[in-house]
């Protein structure tokens, strides 16, 4: 499928700080790359929804705001938070899809590849409208790598302090695991709970309330609380 716009010309970035040349997409690789999500994603002329929603128009796009498609109500609630698409927040999105919609229905388990990112997302760019005006489009860098570090996963949570830690957490999500409104968080895998954690601490994930708690957590305490949550009945 050849793109509907002629393909960017990304070149090489110089700013303060620096940006290393490997996180400058190439379209053309990201065209093949594109190849893995056609079996539930279309993008380009006479593109349309299937088991995904079609992928045009995508960026500068709130989360579920894709008229006609049904989506996940944790997806939707994303959206509602503000989760809007970005090089940055489609960066972590693909690398992880977990890590910034919990219970996303999309089954993919992430390309764990920076640069095969980066080339995906330059050739997404071209089927949103004028992307040359979209702020993150210029310069056409990803941000770096949003995975949460072997060592941080590694630790091993107390559930007996992570309990002593729960009382702000069940002030808003019920420990008895119902979802009226509010996400659950219970039985969680303790992995992608540390994950979803580190994705707001780390302001992946937009919803400002649970920013601010994560931002005050130790990589222990989130650790605790994973380990309590997940067995708790």
């Amino acid at each position: 499928m050849r793109p509907l716009l002629p393909a960017l010309t990304l070149a090489a970035l110089i700013v303060a700080g620096g940006a290393r040349a490997d996180l400058i997409g190439d379209a053309e690789k990201g065209a093949r790359h594109f190849n893995a999500c056609t079996g539930c994603h279309q993008v380009g002329k006479g593109a349309e929804d299937r088991i995904g929603p079609h992928l045009n128009g995508l960026f500068g796009r709130r989360a579920a705001a894709h008229e006609g498609y049904r989506y996940s109500a944790s997806m939707e609630r994303a959206g509602i938070d503000g989760l809007t698409w970005t090089l940055e927040t489609l960066d972590a999105y693909i690398a992880n899809p977990r890590a910034l919609v919990s219970k996303t229905r999309m089954s993919y388990r992430g390309m764990k590849d920076d640069q095969a990112r980066a080339d995906l997302l330059a050739f997404l760019r071209q089927f949103s409208d004028n992307p040359a005006n979209i702020p993150e489009a210029a310069p056409t860098a990803i941000g770096t790598d949003h995975s949460v570090a072997p060592e941080i996963l590694a630790i091993q949570g107390d559930p007996e302090y992570g309990e002593y830690l729960s009382s702000e957490c069940v002030s808003c999500h019920r420990a008895d695991g119902s979802a009226e409104g509010i996400p659950s968080i219970t039985r969680w895998p303790e992995q992608d709970f540390v994950v979803a954690m580190h994705a707001y601490k780390e302001k992946l994930r937009p919803h400002p309330v649970m920013q601010m708690m994560a931002g005050r957590l130790s990589n222990e305490e989130i650790a605790a609380l994973a380990a309590y949550f997940r067995d708790l009945e």
